[in-house]
């Protein structure tokens, strides 16, 4: 069986659990050296382990990613040392989610989530989408979220960090997509890890939708791997919607 991302490098953002640690296991099974990059060592190694013992190639990065350009340069150095000198896929997943109303957030955090949501991924592309344009190409994937199309009364300041990334895709596909540089999103849906015939408030969320039900972290994994690899080399600026139809289909009853 062919390995999609044979002989590919990855840096994963927020890869010590949920969503970010899916695409590290699932690009180390198609084959990727991958850096998991997180705050917990326990849970980077943890990570690691597990994608060694399932013979693939991981190590773990830690890094604080607080919106500084320090911060983030620190980390696209680290990563690129235990990669072999370069990496080929950066998947911007590292983010927070306050979920409470407009008039509850104080400026401390208002400031926080732009730093972590935003500002961190900006500047990590900035160190990293030059020096794969130098190598002849790469592949960035931003995280989204169905939060960002569709208006939803709580999480105003999360959601609009989404909508600033879904943005600044389009705008990286436009800038590094003739350098070779594919810059793509995915917009996640109601995700949630928890095993299988569990019941969990968030269902209520997907009530009307084609899927029915909530996602699972594999599922944007998998979404990654295509975008990640060369199946996808005719595929720029997109915001894949991978939330089982939530913010495009109402499914009605009879």
């Amino acid at each position: 069986m062919s390995k999609r991302l044979a002989g590919k490098t990855a840096l994963v953002t927020g890869a010590t659990s949920n969503i970010g640690r899916a695409i590290a296991e699932v690009f180390a099974a198609e084959g990727a050296h991958v850096a998991v990059s997180g705050r917990s060592a326990e849970r980077g190694g943890e990570v690691v382990d597990g994608i060694r013992a399932r013979g693939g190639r991981a190590d773990f990065v830690r890094a604080d990613l607080d919106g500084t350009a320090a911060a983030s340069r620190a980390l696209a150095e680290e990563a690129a040392r235990v990669l072999g000198g370069r990496i080929d896929v950066l998947v911007n997943n590292a983010g927070i989610y306050p979920g409470d109303t407009t008039a509850a957030t104080d400026e401390k955090t208002f400031d926080r989530v732009y730093a972590v949501n935003v500002k961190a991924p900006f500047f990590l592309t900035a160190a990293i989408a030059p020096a794969m344009a130098q190598a002849g190409g790469g592949a960035i994937i931003n995280l989204g979220s169905w939060i960002a199309p569709l208006g939803i009364p709580i999480g105003a300041l999360y959601s609009s960090t989404k909508g600033a990334v879904e943005t600044l895709t389009r705008a990286w596909a436009a800038e590094f997509g003739p350098s070779g540089v594919r810059v793509n999103a995915i917009s996640p849906g109601v995700v949630q890890a928890f095993a299988p015939g569990d019941e969990h408030p968030a269902e209520a969320m997907m009530k009307g939708t084609p899927a029915g039900r909530t996602g699972t972290p594999d599922a944007i994994a998998d979404a990654a791997v295509y975008l990640a690899g060369d199946e996808s080399s005719f595929v720029h600026g997109i915001v894949l919607d991978v939330d089982g139809g939530r913010t495009t289909t109402a499914v009605i009853a009879a």
